[in-house]
């Protein structure tokens, strides 16, 4: 899987190299520069949609952790899963580990990132049939409505990979048998095995994915998200100078959210979200050179963004490090108890 990410990275440069030759790189750095600094209001917009995804998760865990809590992890775990040469669920385990700085059930928390993951899938996908609708609805019988065709049975034909892994869920057992083999492939006292209660993550697994109105609740609060993430592709246009219509947007954003996770063998859907957004935007009458500045437009928000939340990773990471070494210091200075219960005075140099 590594070698197909790192075979993924020169094809998406060289995407994003044949964008810049055919639509013309003067025009399009003329296009950014005339709408100015005004663009950098994309950058703390995009905190919205993903507050609206973090209020999501937090039902998923009961409420037990403060929404700005979730929201800043959700911002790592994104700019992770964005930014970082990771595979694709790298985001996902930071944010276990951060969420479990306050938590301490890690096998809800585990469970609850794996539920949040299944209804991303599942929002993701009536997401793009509500883009496929709108574009149908925008060009109707069109000349590029073989595009509409294979986007549609691209959809199609990946549908029983997430539907299988729901399944496998529901019937239980799948992380007691992880369970099982890791104790045989690596000891029954490996670290790795010792970290895993594959029962009880199994038990927090069915517990939630029972509970259908939960579910159907945080299905809402992502597919709200994902809406009004579009908001960000209608606003950029009108920046740039070239409106569309919010629908328009809607399908724009939603078959690009599509095009980019079909390909997640390219390290941050590099050159093919770029791609995608030139061919959407095209399809509602937006010129390649403004549909180019567009695309570059949302991948230089996503790097501010996530260079933002990574920094703040890294800062919360020394924080805490350094507050473990205080702890560690001031345990190791104090005097300890002795078997009969007195206190052992730290110990002097004699001279």
């Amino acid at each position: 899987m590594k070698w197909l990410q790192w075979l993924g990275v020169p094809v998406g440069i060289a995407i994003l190299i044949g964008l810049a030759v055919h639509d013309g790189a003067h025009d399009v750095m003329h296009i950014i520069g005339t709408a100015g600094p005004v663009l950098l209001w994309l950058v703390p917009f995009h905190a919205l949609p993903l507050l609206l995804d973090a209020q999501a998760w937090r039902l998923l865990l009961d409420k037990r952790l403060p929404l700005g809590f979730l929201w800043w992890v959700a911002t790592v775990r994104e700019a992770v899963t964005r930014l970082l040469p990771v595979l694709g669920v790298g985001g996902e385990i930071v944010g276990i580990r951060l969420a479990r700085w306050r938590m301490r059930d890690g096998s809800l928390v585990t469970a609850s990132v794996i539920v949040e993951v299944l209804i991303t899938i599942a929002v993701q996908y009536a997401f793009s049939a509500l883009g496929l609708v709108l574009i149908v609805a925008a060009i109707g019988n069109g000349g590029s409505l073989h595009t509409i065709v294979t986007i549609g049975l691209a959809l199609l034909f990946t549908l029983p990979f997430p539907v299988a892994a729901v399944v496998l869920l529901r019937r239980g057992g799948v992380f007691r048998a992880i369970e099982r083999w890791a104790g045989r492939m690596f000891g029954a006292g490996h670290p790795l095995v010792l970290g895993i209660d594959g029962d009880q993550l199994d038990r927090d697994l069915d517990a939630l994915m029972s509970r259908t109105g939960l579910m159907f609740r945080a299905f809402c609060w992502q597919l709200a998200g994902y809406v009004l993430g579009a908001f960000e592709t209608w606003w950029a246009l009108r920046l740039l100078g070239f409106p569309v219509s919010v629908e328009g947007a809607l399908a724009i954003e939603a078959l690009t959210q599509a095009a980019r996770h079909a390909a997640f063998m390219v390290p941050a859907g590099l050159g093919i979200q770029e791609a995608a957004v030139v061919l959407l935007a095209q399809l509602f009458g937006v010129g390649p050179d403004v549909a180019f500045s567009l695309a570059l437009v949302k991948r230089m928000r996503e790097v501010v963004f996530g260079c933002f939340a990574l920094l703040s990773w890294q800062g919360a990471e020394l924080v805490r490090t350094r507050g473990y070494l205080r702890r560690a210091e001031a345990f190791a200075e104090s005097p300890q108890p002795t078997r009969n219960g007195s206190r052992s005075q730290p110990h002097e140099e004699v001279h």
